[in-house]
């Protein structure tokens, strides 16, 4: 029964997008897709205990929720209108798991169509690639679960009422969808991040999805450098993965890590990849973030970090794409450059309803007190973000601070 049932959430937690993505690609109804899967893993947990888990259990689930669609389609409809979509819908089922192609990316780019509502559009490929939650999304997003939801739901129907295409654009189309793709693949991947202190192994296993994706969109498009920069950038901060903990669970900060332990292979993949972009003469949000990491690990090659470096790579990064994280790493590396008062303005500039439960405000807000020796406002501030932090790991460690 354990091997069961692990074989099942291992497999949904690994190839849940590429499923879904598969069994939509024909029916255009991803909706339908979901429900397919989900009654196909819950066969699975029924039968497999008593049957053995099959030598494909990705193929399995593909062809019983293929089934579960056809049987659906017949049930609505018996005209021979349907008859090419049932045909279409047939897997036989000794398929073989190298023969299930990916269609992620085809998923990911009907997602961000023109005819989808732009405010939707990064949460809809958040739950159909990678099947986050309505809940943690509408968190990501600051909307309320059952509102989130909704609109999700509605996204899907357009998809499928519209019949748009599960297709990757032509050339001309792509400028207009290609940057929502990126801000999707970078929040799983920022959730995955986030998730290695504490969370399951489901949200873990979401930065290596976000990376195998950025593989892919690279491939794709070979002369798209933002797509070079997302995936240098993600790279930068997995090559630095093994140093975020030590043995016993506890949050290590960057500036504290013990730099033997990055991953030098992945490293240098990230600097080939920023190197790649730069030659396109094109500035880019994600070839800034990756430049900013890139000066991170020049550490243990200089002995230092490049605050003044960060202060001018943050400083575009604010002016060019403003955005509450870009201001608060700016205000960040202005603390550690020995100019808080600067850094005080900036956050004094955020409206106080944009950032009340945001953490990351409240660890710059204290940073930048104690710089300039505001002890008791520091410390009511790092109490207010301890108390906005999920991770306890990460809590343990603020606490050291007070």
């Amino acid at each position: 029964m354990d091997l069961a049932r692990d074989t099942a959430e291992r497999v949904a937690r690994e190839s849940y997008g590429r499923l879904v993505a598969l069994l939509a690609a024909r029916s255009r109804d991803i909706a339908g897709a979901e429900d397919a899967l989900a009654d196909a893993l819950v066969a699975a947990l029924r039968t497999w205990p008593e049957r053995g888990v099959p030598a494909s259990p990705d193929a399995w689930l593909l062809t019983a929720a293929r089934n579960r669609m056809r049987n659906a389609y017949r049930h609505r409809t018996v005209t021979a209108a349907a008859e090419p979509d049932l045909l279409l819908l047939h897997l036989p089922d000794d398929s073989e798991p190298q023969a299930i192609p990916d269609e992620r990316l085809k998923l990911l780019f009907v997602c961000a169509h023109p005819a989808i509502e732009a405010g939707i559009r990064t949460p809809l490929m958040l739950q159909t690639i990678l099947g986050l939650d309505a809940a943690r999304i509408g968190s990501a997003f600051l909307v309320s679960p059952a509102a989130m939801a909704q609109r999700l739901v509605r996204a899907k129907a357009k998809i499928k009422e519209a019949g748009l295409r599960f297709e990757v654009p032509f050339p001309a189309e792509l400028p207009e969808r290609i940057a929502e793709i990126l801000d999707a693949i970078y929040a799983a991947y920022g959730v995955g991040w986030d998730g290695h202190h504490g969370g399951d192994a489901g949200i873990r296993d979401l930065a290596q999805e976000a990376i195998y994706l950025g593989r892919l969109l690279v491939s794709l498009l070979p002369d798209e450098p933002e797509a070079k920069g997302l995936l240098a950038l993600m790279l930068y901060c997995e090559a630095r993965r093994a140093a975020r903990s030590d043995a016993e669970g506890r949050f290590i900060p960057l500036e504290r890590q013990d730099a033997r332990l990055w991953s030098r292979d992945l490293i240098a993949e990230a600097e080939a990849l920023l190197i790649a972009a730069s030659r396109f003469g094109t500035f880019g949000r994600f070839q800034c973030e990756a430049a900013i990491q890139s000066v991170h690990v020049q550490r243990p090659l200089s002995g230092r970090t490049d605050y003044s470096a960060l202060v001018t790579l943050y400083r575009l990064l604010a002016e060019r794409h403003p955005s509450v994280g870009a201001l608060l790493g700016y205000a960040a590396v202005l603390v550690e450059a020995g100019r808080a008062a600067e850094a005080r303005a900036v956050l004094e500039s955020f409206p106080a309803e944009e950032v009340r439960t945001h953490q990351p405000y409240w660890v710059t807000l204290a940073r930048m007190q104690d710089a300039l020796g505001q002890r008791d406002a520091a410390a009511a501030s790092l109490r207010t973000a301890i108390g906005l932090t999920e991770s306890e790991a990460v809590r343990a460690f603020l606490r050291t601070l007070l």
